[in-house]
């Protein structure tokens, strides 16, 4: 999408905030002992209170309002009787949409005790995201978000996942431009266009270059490859001269 009215960039906020708003509400939840399918009961309520739907149940069937990913699952876990311990790596990824507009923000967290390792990790990913929104504004290449995020991993000895990629937004959940590179990828040769709305969402990992499906009649569920702990950070965000102006933020 391309805002060309207020109207348009308020009703995108609007529900990015409320996306944003979720997550926190969810993350606070957080603690051993909560299922999956209670944070994300948590996370829909908040949604729909609010005249909010999920936009992945809405637009894909999938079977739960919000994705709750743990450990070894690094994007699209389904909700369920999943039992959070100490220790866990949970992402949380909230999309919704209201009034034919969509938001998506997406954070991971670790549950203590936590090693200095996945600590640092959860920090590092954090810093990737913001690493590739800094390369957000009109005029510039699509490519030096990835270029950017790449160099960062390659300094601090991470790999990032190349099949979950960031992607268009605003009218629909995912929409163009689509497949936006969070890592170094020559043939992208789009540049960012006044009021383009998309995600930057970095995979950040300790060795993982990929996701795979479980190949156990779960068609969501998409675990890393080879396996280690990854963590993935998301906002969504408007491109302007001034730079990205960020859409899923909680206030």
């Amino acid at each position: 999408m391309v805002i060309s009215t207020e109207h348009e960039l308020s009703k995108l906020k609007e529900i990015g905030r409320l996306c944003a708003q979720a997550m926190e509400a969810m993350a606070r939840a957080l603690e051993p002992g909560i299922t999956t399918r209670e944070l994300d009961d948590i996370g829909r309520k908040i949604l729909e209170d609010a005249g909010a739907q999920s936009a992945p149940e809405t637009c894909y069937q999938f079977p739960a309002a919000t994705c709750i990913s743990v450990n070894e699952e690094v994007a699209h876990g389904i909700p369920g009787d999943r039992v959070i311990q100490a220790g866990d790596l949970v992402n949380i990824d909230v999309s919704a949409v209201k009034d034919g507009f969509f938001g998506d923000t997406g954070a991971s967290y670790a549950v203590p005790p936590v090693t200095r390792e996945i600590e640092k990790l959860c920090r590092d990913g954090r810093r990737a995201m913001w690493t590739g929104l800094q390369q957000v504004k009109a005029g510039r290449p699509i490519a030096g978000i990835g270029n950017a995020i790449g160099a960062f991993a390659k300094k601090n000895r991470y790999t990032l996942i190349t099949n979950l990629s960031s992607h268009g937004i605003g009218r629909s959940l995912h929409e163009e431009p689509k497949e936006v590179p969070t890592w170094p990828d020559s043939g992208e040769k789009r540049v960012m266009q006044e009021g383009l709305v998309f995600t930057v969402e970095p995979f950040l990992s300790l060795g993982a270059n990929w996701a795979e499906d479980g190949g156990n009649g779960d068609v969501w569920t998409l675990y890393s490859d080879p396996q280690a702990p990854t963590v993935q950070y998301e906002h969504t965000v408007v491109a302007t001269r001034n730079g990205p102006v960020i859409l899923t933020l909680a206030a």
